[in-house]
């Protein structure tokens, strides 16, 4: 299962960029990394793409489900993520391009997960399973309204969102073309077929 080396480089350099953006101490060495500031913004390429540090309370595009909700988010994405283990096992024989997308639809799970369960322990701020995700990736796309809220730019993500986005759109490239080559088969069987049938049958004479 070598594609389950993908799903853990997503989350190595998903956890590393959050804890750089972040902060973080190691009190046994005496260490401590501070980070950008909750609400801090730096330009990279102009106003376009900035990275600006938040903390997402649970759900896509800043949503907050409350706290009773944000329970089942976490042990929604814990369950799916043994599922996709699961299944990538099932399917290890399958076509490498299948078993890449769901490795990177993997490790961008996990690595939010891994916010979701431990960063308010690790942090000290809220118990198992409710701690909040870190988004820093803001990009200026596009103005759009969702849910009746307006956004002037793109909501911030992270690297793991990025990898599950990645990791969707190549599932549903890949579905598309088995698809269509399904398809072909059929309508290349089905005018085999015709073909035979429409062909006259020899006969033999004899004198």
């Amino acid at each position: 299962m070598r594609v389950l080396f993908v799903s853990f480089f997503v989350v190595l350099i998903d956890q590393v960029a959050k804890l750089a953006v972040k902060g973080f101490s190691i009190p046994f060495i005496n260490f401590h990394y501070t980070g950008m500031y909750e609400g801090e913004r730096i330009r990279i390429i102009g106003n376009f793409f900035r990275l600006t540090f938040i903390e997402n309370p649970g759900m896509a595009f800043g949503i907050d489900p409350g706290i009773n909700f944000k329970l089942w988010i976490t042990v929604f994405s814990l369950l799916a993520s043994i599922g996709i283990i699961v299944y990538l096992f099932i399917i290890k024989n399958e076509k490498f391009t299948l078993r890449f997308s769901l490795a990177l639809i993997l490790g961008g799970a996990i690595g939010n997960l891994i916010d979701r369960l431990f960063y308010g322990i690790f942090y000290g701020y809220a118990p198992l399973f409710y701690g909040r995700v870190v988004d820093f990736l803001d990009v200026n796309f596009f103005h759009f309204t969702l849910f009746g809220k307006t956004f002037n730019r793109w909501p911030i993500f992270n690297l793991a969102d990025t990898a599950v986005t990645i990791g969707v759109l190549i599932l549903l490239i890949f579905n598309a073309r088995t698809q269509e080559k399904k398809q072909d088969k059929i309508i290349d069987g089905s005018a085999a077929q015709i073909s035979l049938e429409s062909k006259p049958n020899d006969t033999i004479t004899t004198s």
